[in-house]
């Protein structure tokens, strides 16, 4: 929630809590409240760059950029709560490959596969190419303060030499089981390779598939399936400004796995095509570097924002997906429907009705989050990326 409405005087009673989740899933985060748009219910500790979410059990995690990266938990997408770093030490493989390398991980992404979870980070210095991704295991998560995460080395690395940058890691995994690996930074834009499923390393004799470029950057991919198409997102432009950023969130979609992947107008993403779909507004500047994660019928976009009515603080932000007639997403719920990942089942104007939402899923509303404490956000801001990474 937005702690500036005068409507909303904390919220600490249960009932009046319960009315408004009612009013925002009625509305599914676009209609009106009491007469007031649509606050933004997000709790806690909301601050956060380059998130991703995951669930385990019956708790969520976001991880996200920072000092050893990133992590908070919630146990309904709506309050959340940091509980530390993932990695508390820095393997020295690090200082290696990136030389001016701090304890400020990037752009985490985990899954679970194998019956473990696999955690890729970058590492990295502002505006360079002496990169690295790396890769930590776990078997499980822990909500209530750090895992063990163990160190599995080093993914990819580049220099000066590469025309490509090895920040940014999401993994895919495709129907046979097979992850890929989709990275990548400015330069050349964005590419993939796939992975050794028992090593979570490049396979051997892997080829590199070049996806998406823009001549302004492009960076923070994300590969989902949907139907019968894959789904490319990514963030045009430069992040880490506050708000002068210019980050937005583009996506395209393919019929293979390798691409190419076009946009709604047919235009290649390689040849910096790519759909809109958040370019932020007045309040919220820069969202991008999003992650998909979905929940029962609906895909939600999670990505940060910086917040221009509390100094540019970078913010988590989930929002649910809808899906237009020709199976593009969409943020608007005027032009499309919720519709689960590779489901197509149809009622009568061909599109899938929307089911009830799960038990625990209140988070079907535009959530961008609130303002919280000065020490939180002076916090985040020293652990930060700084300008033009790229």
């Amino acid at each position: 929630m937005h702690a500036g409405n005068p409507n909303l005087p904390g919220l600490r009673s249960d009932l009046a809590r319960a009315a408004l989740f009612a009013c925002f899933i009625a509305n599914l985060g676009i209609g009106l409240c009491g007469g007031q748009s649509a606050p933004n219910p997000l709790q806690g500790d909301d601050n956060a760059h380059d998130p991703m979410m995951i669930k385990s059990g019956r708790d969520y995690f976001v991880f996200y950029t920072g000092d050893g990266i990133g992590v908070k938990t919630s146990k309904d997408r709506i309050t959340w709560k940091n509980i530390g770093a993932a990695l508390t030490t820095m393997p020295a493989w690090h200082k290696q490959y990136v030389p001016g390398a701090g304890s400020g991980l990037w752009a985490p992404d985990v899954h679970f596969r194998a019956g473990k979870f696999w955690l890729y980070y970058a590492v990295s210095t502002n505006g360079s190419r002496v990169s690295a991704i790396g890769l930590a295991t776990a078997a499980r998560l822990n909500p209530n303060g750090a895992s063990i995460w163990q160190d599995q080395g080093m993914v990819i690395n580049t220099g000066d030499a590469n025309d490509y940058n090895a920040i940014d890691p999401n993994i895919y995994v495709d129907s046979t089981g097979t992850p890929w690996l989709v990275f990548g930074s400015w330069w050349t834009g964005i590419k993939m390779f796939q992975l050794d499923p028992a090593t979570g390393k490049r396979a051997a004799e892997s080829p590199m598939y070049s996806l998406a470029y823009h001549d302004n950057g492009a960076e923070g991919a994300f590969l989902i399936k949907r139907g019968k198409y894959f789904y490319l997102w990514l963030s045009w432009d430069v992040c880490c400004q506050g708000i002068n950023s210019t980050y937005n969130i583009r996506v395209g979609r393919a019929a293979q796995l390798t691409g190419p992947y076009l946009d709604s107008k047919g235009i290649a993403l390689i040849d910096q095509g790519g759909d809109l779909i958040d370019k932020g507004d007045a309040r919220w500047k820069g969202p991008g570097h999003n992650a998909i994660f979905t929940e029962g019928d609906t895909a939600f976009l999670v990505n940060h924002a910086y917040d221009a009515e509390n100094d540019g603080r970078a913010t988590l932000q989930i929002r649910p997906l809808y899906w237009t007639a020709q199976d593009w997403p969409t943020l608007d719920k005027s032009k499309g429907e919720i519709a689960a990942l590779g489901s197509r089942a149809k009622n009568g104007s061909g599109r899938k009705k929307p089911r009830a939402s799960p038990a625990g899923s209140r988070g079907f509303v535009d959530v961008r989050g609130r303002k919280s404490d000065a020490k939180n956000a002076a916090t985040s801001a020293s652990r930060l990326p700084a300008p033009a990474r790229k």
